[in-house]
């Protein structure tokens, strides 16, 4: 190495700052001009106005968008997403709390291996594929209805189609199904990071319960449970988050009544409406933010 390449490299070691800064500016560019800037440039959108006579955007800083967004129709796609978000997240958490268990903590190693093979052989496949297999099997004609005819639980499923609000003609066209494909889908997201918290807990500690007289049951609760909190608030920061924003499973699974990806797209794409697509997607922005806040509170930052 020559002289004067060698001054500016002990010039960085002496001052190891410089080094920092100079290798985070790509990653710190890109974040600020690829991600930060289209943020705003969002933001600043939904302030504009769309007038429906000319169908042009006036750039004059307004609230008429989001007064536009608090009817009750753009309310009830807003209200309707983030019920179903919460009920996914939960029903997610729900089951994937004792796959987890078992994988973790009572699984034999080869079985382990095969366990984690199941839970991410979903993903190795196309989301579309995932998707549109679902609605084959959810149809009428599909092969859950076949499965139900033979063996006489079909009433089941026609009484859980007669509820109202979440029923349907069948579970395709239903909000229900529209839940069972989302579970599906994103079920590894809340496996996973459950497993790794799982994994975390000290031995000693299950140990010393069992030693003071504490069933499996009680260790589980008292010990266990407290301990992978962080785990399964990471693994609902992805059911919940992506459950938000979706608009594939909803467009393709279920009633037509739309949710907020869908309003995003209809307004974007088809009514021209820039400010109020981008005012509603600074909803789903603003919902997020805030379950983000609790989430970093149950330690899910630290367990992702």
């Amino acid at each position: 190495m020559s002289a004067l390449a060698r001054a500016p490299a002990r010039s960085w070691l002496r001052r190891p700052g410089v080094a920092v800064f100079l290798l985070l500016l790509p990653p710190l560019l890109w974040l600020g001009i690829g991600y930060l800037s289209s943020l705003f440039a969002l933001f600043a959108q939904s302030f504009f106005h769309y007038d429906d006579f000319s169908g042009v955007v006036k750039r004059d800083f307004t609230l008429a968008t989001y007064k536009a967004l608090l009817q009750p129709a753009n309310l009830d796609s807003i209200w309707r997403t983030l019920l179903m978000a919460c009920a996914v997240t939960v029903a997610a958490a729900l089951i994937a709390l004792p796959i987890a268990t078992y994988i973790a903590l009572y699984a034999k190693p080869r079985v382990k291996a095969l366990l984690y093979v199941g839970v991410l052989l979903p993903l190795w496949s196309s989301y579309l594929v995932r998707v549109y297999a679902w609605k084959l099997v959810l149809a009428k004609e599909g092969i859950l209805g076949w499965l139900a005819e033979h063996l006489s639980f079909a009433w089941a499923i026609d009484g859980l189609l007669a509820i109202p609000g979440i029923g349907g003609p069948s579970l395709s066209t239903a909000y229900v199904g529209t839940f069972i494909v989302f579970v599906y889908i994103w079920l590894p997201y809340a496996i996973l990071p459950i497993v790794a918290a799982l994994e975390r807990v000290p031995p000693n500690l299950l140990e010393a319960s069992a030693d003071l007289g504490a069933t499996p049951s009680a260790t589980y609760r008292k010990v266990i449970l407290p301990l992978i909190v962080p785990g399964i608030a990471a693994g609902s920061i992805f059911t919940f988050s992506l459950t938000l924003g979706d608009y594939i499973i909803p467009g393709t699974i279920g009633p037509t009544p739309l949710v907020i990806g869908q309003q995003v797209l209809a307004q974007c794409c088809t009514a021209g409406n820039m400010p109020l697509a981008a005012a509603f997607s600074v909803a789903p922005l603003i919902i997020l933010t805030l379950y983000l806040f609790l989430a970093r509170r149950l330690g899910a930052f630290d367990a992702l």
